[in-house]
């Protein structure tokens, strides 16, 4: 019986979208300013809630923790497809392209776990608002963002060893802008059924589980919302939940589609710009233009934010 693994290949080749050359200028720019978009007004947020004392609650902590996982989320393969569009650098090493892989989808289903815990703090504070400061206290809310990190980081590390240790003898050619699990998989020269399958059961943990959780959570919350008899109280608590809504939406519109399949297709770098590109420049915006109380904030200390933020960047 032999065990010796046969992969020749030291590199991949990430094809991106070189069959559209005229838009690969148009394609760079839109994304690079998707990309400042994102980091500046990801770390706007960030400083505002740390900043502006009538930020530190719960749901603030929560959305300052996703918008550290959205600059993180995005800074692993956005780089890498404006390297591409600039036709400098095409080509990724064997152990980076792997790196690449675990890093990519262990952010993105710690996003998964992260959507679904802060729907969760949404249905305590409008479910059991008696008791909501009393919960939601900060050592336990702490403690709550620590799980969703190790849910995706735990989750996301059996496909990756189980690609890892395919064979690849070639070719190398990735229809892909960064490494991913079924792109890899479909040009491994050995059987990546069980690593497919893996991959699917990884994403109904991931995905699945938490969209379930989200759903099941936002109907037991519109059920009390409906009962409370003010209009006022019912706009208040329907706006305290649109943003979030907004961004399970976007995000789990294209991922589901993506992940939740033994096999990749060709169509799924052009849904991967969706949630890699698109939500993640949109999420500041969506948190920011649709939240009284952050626009508030930011009007009052726009000033010192835009200074601090210079400062970081």
């Amino acid at each position: 019986m032999q065990d010796t693994n046969n992969t020749v290949v030291r590199e991949f080749l990430l094809l991106g979208f070189s069959d559209f050359h005229a838009f690969q200028n148009v394609l760079y720019c839109l994304t690079l300013l998707a990309y400042i978009t994102c980091v500046f007004g990801n770390i706007t947020i960030i400083l505002l809630v740390r900043m502006v004392a009538s930020l530190h609650s719960p749901m603030y902590f929560f959305i300052s923790i996703f918008a550290v996982l959205e600059i993180m989320f995005i800074s692993v393969s956005v780089p890498n497809l404006l390297s591409i569009l600039l036709q400098t650098k095409k080509t990724i090493i064997f152990i980076g392209c792997f790196a690449q892989m675990y890093a990519f989808n262990a952010l993105g289903e710690t996003e998964c776990f992260l959507l679904a815990l802060m729907v969760f703090d949404r249905y305590l504070a409008i479910n059991n608002p008696l008791r909501y400061s009393t919960i939601m206290n900060n050592t336990f809310c702490s403690k709550l963002a620590v799980l969703p990190w190790l849910g995706g980081f735990i989750v996301s590390f059996l496909p990756t060893c189980l690609t890892v240790l395919l064979e690849f003898c070639g070719p190398n050619m990735i229809d892909h802008f960064f490494c991913d699990l079924a792109p890899v998989q479909n040009v491994a020269c050995s059987n990546s059924f069980y690593s497919g399958m893996v991959t699917v059961l990884a994403a109904i943990i991931s995905v699945v589980f938490p969209f379930v959780t989200i759903v099941t959570l936002y109907i037991c919350i519109i059920v009390t919302v409906l009962k409370i008899k003010s209009k006022d109280g019912k706009k208040k608590a329907f706006s305290t939940c649109s943003s979030h809504l907004i961004v399970v939406c976007l995000f789990y519109g294209s991922a589901i589609i993506v992940y939740v399949r033994p096999q990749g297709s060709h169509y799924d770098k052009f849904l991967a710009l969706m949630y890699t590109v698109v939500t993640p420049a949109l999420n500041p915006f969506i948190y920011t233009l649709r939240n009284s109380e952050v626009k508030q904030a930011l009007k009052k200390n726009y000033k010192t934010t835009f200074h601090a933020v210079s400062k970081l960047v």
